[in-house]
Parts: C-alpha cells; sequence; structure tokens
C-alpha cells in the first residue's frame, strides 16, 4: 500500500472505533502514535546507539536497555511533546475555561430560573409569550456558557413544566426549548467559535464580530415563527388567565428587569463589547466575565462553597476534553497530512471541477451527518480542517465558512434519529413526554435554519458587514 492509501485507511479506522464507542480523544493520540511510528520509522535512527552499544562490546543488560531506547527514538514521540506543549500555551485557548467557568458559575447560582420569570412578565401580553421568554432566555444564557447539554437540560427542567402547566402544546414547547438551547454554538462569546478559530487561524475578535448578526437573526427567526404559530393556533400556546396578567404593575416588571435581566445582559455585553472593540483580549475579558460572575453570584446570595466546587470541576473536566481533543486531532492530522491523505482528498475535490456553491453544499451535508454521531468539538477539531485547506481554491472566507458552519451544527443537534439536543430535553422531561413529540416539536425550526443558511449565503454582508464596520475604517 502507498502512504495515502494508508492515510485514508487511517482515517477509516478512526470512524469506525468512533461508532464503537472508543473515547474519541484518547483514539486519537493512539491512532496519531501509532500511525505516526510508521510513517516516521527511521532504522538507523533508532538502531544507531543499539549498534554502537554491540560494536563497543556492552554487556547483555546495556545492549538490551539501549535498544528499549532505540524503540522510542522516533520523532511522532517528539511530534506529540511538542504539540501538547502547543495547545497549553496557546493564548486563544486560555478563554475556554475561563468563559466555561463564568457559564456554569451562573448556571448554579439560579440566576437563569429569575430570567426566565422576568422575561415572561415582561411579554406577557405576545401570543406565546412564555415561549418567546423561553427563547430570549436561552439565547442570553447560551452567550454565557455555550454549552448546549448544560442549557437544555436546564432550561428543560425550569421552562418546559412551567409551558406544560399552562397547557403548551407539548411538541411545541418541546421544538422551542431544544432549539433555543442550541444557540450557544453560534451567538458569542460562543466557545465552539473560540475552538475554530483556534482551529483555522481566523481571529477571534472578527469571527465573534461575524457571528453576531447571524445569531441575533436566527434566534429572532425563531421568536416570529413562534409568535406567528401561538397568533394563529392558539390552542398551541393559550394565553394566560386575565387575573395572571395583571397582578405586577410597571413599575414591579422594571425592578423586576433591573434586578434579574440587566445585570446578566450587562456582563454579557461589557465581555463582549471588550473583545470586539479591541479593549481586551479574548482571555482578558473571559477572565472578567468569570469575576463577574462571581460578583453576580454572591449579589443574588447563592454563591455556597457547594455550587463553586461544582463549576470548577465542570469548567476542568470540559477544558481538559477540549484540550486534549486538540492534542490528538492535531497529532492525527499532522501524520494524516504527513502520510500523503490531505492531498489526496484535496485533488479528489479539486479533480470533480464543483462550484464554489456545490462544494459548499457537499461540505455541509457531510458536517451535517457527522452531527449525528459526534460533539460539535470533535467536528470542528478533527473534520473542519480536511475542508480548510480547499476554502482558497473555491475563494471561500474562512470566516464565511466558520459561521455556516456553526449555523449548520445546529441542524445535527436537532434531527432525528441522533438529535442530540432532544435527548437530553428527554433526560430530564416530566414522565409524560415522549421522544417523537420532542422530534415533532424540532422539525419547524430545523427549516428556520436552513431559511437562515439560505439568507446568509444570498446575503452575506450579514455576517461581513460588522467586522468590515469595525475592523476595516
Amino acid at each position: 500500500m502507498t502512504d495515502p492509501q494508508i492515510a485514508v485507511m487511517m482515517l477509516g479506522i478512526f470512524i469506525l472505533t468512533i461508532f464503537l464507542g472508543f473515547p474519541i480523544c484518547f483514539t486519537l493520540m493512539a491512532m496519531g502514535v501509532a500511525f505516526g511510528y510508521y510513517a516516521y520509522f527511521e532504522p538507523d535512527r533508532m538502531w544507531r546507539s543499539y549498534n554502537k552499544a554491540v560494536e563497543g562490546g556492552a554487556d547483555s543488560w546495556t545492549q538490551f536497555t539501549t535498544w528499549i531506547e532505540g524503540l522510542f527514538n522516533n520523532q511522532i514521540f517528539d511530534l506529540f511533546v511538542n504539540q501538547t506543549y502547543s495547545v497549553m500555551a496557546n493564548d486563544v485557548l486560555t478563554a475556554v475555561p475561563l468563559f466555561l467557568f463564568m457559564g456554569y458559575i451562573v448556571e448554579r447560582a439560579n440566576i437563569v430560573n429569575r430570567l426566565f420569570d422576568t422575561l415572561y412578565v415582561s411579554a406577557k401580553r405576545l401570543p406565546g409569550a412564555m415561549a418567546v421568554a423561553a427563547l430570549a432566555t436561552c439565547a442570553l444564557f447560551a452567550t454565557a456558557t455555550g454549552i448546549i447539554g448544560a442549557v437544555v437540560t436546564l432550561m428543560g427542567m425550569l421552562a418546559l413544566p412551567a409551558m406544560l402547566r399552562a397547557r403548551y402544546d407539548t411538541s411545541f414547547a418541546s421544538g422551542v426549548i431544544c432549539a433555543g438551547g442550541c444557540l450557544g454554538i453560534l451567538i458569542p462569546p460562543s466557545i465552539m467559535l473560540i475552538v475554530y478559530a483556534a482551529t483555522s487561524n481566523v481571529s477571534i475578535v472578527r469571527l465573534y464580530a461575524g457571528a453576531l448578526l447571524p445569531g441575533f437573526l436566527l434566534a429572532g427567526l425563531y421568536m416570529v415563527y413562534v409568535v406567528g404559530r401561538a397568533w394563529l393556533n392558539p390552542k398551541l400556546a393559550p394565553k394566560p388567565p386575565e387575573d395572571e396578567t395583571d397582578d405586577l404593575s410597571a413599575g414591579q416588571v422594571a425592578l423586576m428587569l433591573i434586578t434579574s435581566f440587566f445585570p446578566l445582559a450587562i456582563l454579557i455585553l461589557s465581555v463582549l463589547g471588550a473583545i470586539l472593540f479591541g479593549l481586551a483580549t479574548p482571555s482578558e475579558a473571559a477572565s472578567v466575565g468569570a469575576l463577574g460572575g462571581l460578583v453576580l453570584a454572591a449579589a443574588y446570595r447563592a454563591l455556597t462553597w457547594q455550587r463553586l466546587k461544582e463549576s470548577v470541576y465542570l469548567t476542568v473536566r470540559t477544558s481538559a476534553m477540549v484540550c486534549w481533543l486538540f492534542v490528538g486531532s492535531w497529532v492525527f492530522s499532522s501524520v494524516f497530512s504527513y502520510l500523503g491523505g490531505e492531498q489526496l482528498i484535496n485533488e479528489f475535490v479539486i479533480g470533480l471541477n464543483l462550484s464554489p456553491i456545490m462544494f459548499l453544499i457537499i461540505a455541509q451535508i457531510i458536517i451535517f451527518l457527522l452531527g449525528w454521531p459526534l460533539e460539535w468539538s470533535e467536528i470542528i477539531i478533527i473534520f473542519v480542517p480536511i475542508f480548510l485547506p480547499l476554502l482558497g481554491y473555491f475563494d471561500i472566507d474562512p470566516l464565511f465558512f466558520g459561521i455556516l458552519v456553526a449555523l449548520n451544527l445546529q441542524t445535527s443537534f436537532l434531527t432525528p434519529p441522533m438529535a442530540m439536543a432532544a435527548y437530553y430535553l428527554k433526560g430530564v422531561a416530566p414522565p409524560g413526554v415522549e421522544l417523537m413529540q420532542i422530534f415533532k416539536g424540532v422539525m419547524p425550526f430545523l427549516s428556520m435554519i436552513i431559511l437562515c443558511m439560505v439568507l446568509l449565503y444570498t446575503f452575506p454582508q450579514i455576517a461581513f458587514w460588522l467586522p468590515d464596520l469595525v475592523y476595516n475604517r
């Protein structure tokens, strides 16, 4: 077999191990080292010391230990150590644990409960007010955490029972929670965008600026759909009784907003604004966000040792997963490229004579299918780099491609039969909620995502307007 064929076999074995359920980051590292050992195998280098020991008349033990040392005298081990150091020294990735900690401490401090109640009271006269409040809460909370499982699970425990008690249609309410919970992939300061920036070498500040309008456009489309459906079919989202809507005066509603909505909104806008306008690096802004989350939790008298310990533990666990995925994927991709696999794929795709739109469609279909068995982190770190070298040939901006991928990944989290957001929700939903009802509820929101992707491709200035305005002045 030629080296490129071995590279393709390496990729095929990796995909097979994923479906067999092996841990992805450790599988990447193991396969990268194993195939890298073959790729960088140099007998002269490995056995040079051993041959000298034999020729010099060394004793048997010395010859044996020198032979063992020769086994590890392979460049793949140098590559593994260097890649590990590069990941740990990456300034962009430093922001990941800090943003995660901000999100987890906000989640554990029950700030989201107050936020949902306040937004519901503020939107009480709209059709589907509770669903609109749930989407707004998801959008705001998603900017603080960016972890789909955390947002869907928390809102599933908080907002779904409230909507069901208000006689909302089960499928309608479930779709709202699942769709809203996935917004954190796209809306800055998204952890996914940080990882994509580190993978593609795109400026994170430009990527954040580019994702801002598409993120709120999608959230807006969700809300328009919810209000429209509730207005056309009030049985889906019944209005609350009159006595419930007139309990609070305008002053009391304003006080609720001041005490629950504005503090979190100001924290997130401050962090995001500092990044977008160059007042702080992502890591510095994330540090302020983490500190602000602690201050908010303390102000709400919700900062306990147990909650702090849980937040730190979850932050360390998730950060370690992302970092080791980077280490494994970079070793894997380096060996894959060294063996000629990347060149083989590039030549194959270029040989198809695709137009840029056809390339984008095929790439997005592949990423969509990968989203069934994989988390977004594995897709961004492992598979997106395969497409990145081709973007220049098709004259596609990596920033634009990254935002399309972020939109696309939301469909993979919502599409049956492997809709992970639906399974997250099912795990915390009341007993009467069936998985098929959740699947039915998410389908209309998929059309909103596809519409948003079509709008983005038709009007690319949706992504480029803000970066050009702020950074190309």
